[in-house]
């Protein structure tokens, strides 16, 4: 027998992800079968969306789900002899009994390293290229706002708009953050726990806002709709200020400002181009080797600290993409 850790839901989430909901385990794996690999977990992601996705498919004693870059330990698959590198979504476990259908290509990395699979080359950069240039189809001389610009997406998509000719006016949670996404190229950054929102476009962008990139949600999304200019488009690519909410927010209904400035607003999850993301691998990764875009990773190591770092996301620990190293 193979011993295995995963993470297991013990509670579901209610409010701020608490101690208890989650429970660390130990199981045994049955030997292979021909056609299956035992792979080991190299590398983990840590992704708000498993806040949502585990509130509206989870239940008590799954395992909580991710997507890992994982390393074939044993194998009676011809296919994927021991040593090779796979990616799969095997969920928050440190060994996992998988089959050649549960694997999913590795992107080319070149000189890259295997957790940018996790990140710019991974789920994180295909949102940004294809949640930004796909919905908001920006234009040069256009002003984009991005909100939760020190994350993982949100960093990717102020770095694709100034490579589209736009401005870009970028909002994170701290100082640190806000001099990151600024030495990015960023025209305008603001932390938003110091400045009025409002204030801060009517400043930055006098004229409105032709494009969006929303992260957040919530009131900072409310004020932004208010200064975008007519036809202005809206990406809605996250909540992360409601992920925790434990009461419906009380605000000002958006639907006459979308109206009156006809606002393209549509939201997207990044897999209704999957068939694509050869095309978003390439280009991310020639802008990257023509420096283009910089990337950063916030590294959290040992398995066990899984919960932690996700937690953390919530907290505005992370900046950049949150990877977890086992």
């Amino acid at each position: 027998m193979v011993k295995a850790k995963s993470w297991k839901i013990a509670k579901l989430f209610d409010g701020v992800p608490k101690d208890e909901d989650l429970q660390l385990v130990e199981e045994d794996l049955p030997g292979l079968k021909d056609g299956e690999m035992l792979i080991e977990a190299v590398y983990l992601t840590v992704d708000p969306y498993m806040r949502v996705m585990l509130e509206t498919n989870g239940k008590v004693g799954d395992t909580m789900m991710g997507e890992q870059i994982s390393k074939v330990i044993e194998s009676k698959n011809k296919d994927y002899p021991v040593g090779t590198i796979v990616r799969t979504h095997s969920g928050w476990r440190s060994r996992t009994i998988v089959s050649a259908d549960a694997c999913r290509r590795m992107p080319e990395l070149g000189d890259l390293s295997l957790s940018t699979a996790l990140g710019v080359m991974g789920m994180p950069g295909m949102t940004a290229f294809f949640g930004f240039l796909e919905i908001c189809s920006p234009k040069e001389g256009e002003v984009v706002v991005v909100s939760g610009a020190a994350g993982a997406v949100g960093s990717l998509v102020g770095q694709i708009a100034k490579i589209k000719g736009c401005k870009v006016i970028g909002f994170a949670g701290d100082e640190e953050k806000c001099k990151w996404i600024k030495s990015l190229g960023f025209d305008c950054v603001y932390n938003y726990k110091k400045v009025k929102i409002d204030d801060a476009l009517k400043e930055a962008a006098p004229e409105g806002v032709d494009c969006y990139f929303d992260n957040v949600g919530g009131e900072f999304t409310l004020s932004v709709l208010k200064n975008m200019k007519l036809f202005g488009r809206m990406s809605i690519c996250g909540q992360i200020s409601q992920y925790n909410a434990t009461e419906k927010l009380k605000a000002e209904l958006p639907f006459p400002m979308i109206l009156f400035k006809q606002l393209l607003v549509q939201g997207f999850i990044v897999m209704r181009w999957y068939n694509r993301w050869a095309e978003g691998e390439k280009q991310m990764s020639q802008w990257i080797r023509e420096g283009k875009i910089t990337y950063k990773e916030t590294v959290t190591d040992g398995f066990e600290n899984m919960y932690t770092a996700f937690r953390g996301l919530f907290k505005g620990s992370n900046t950049g993409k949150a990877i977890v190293k086992c």
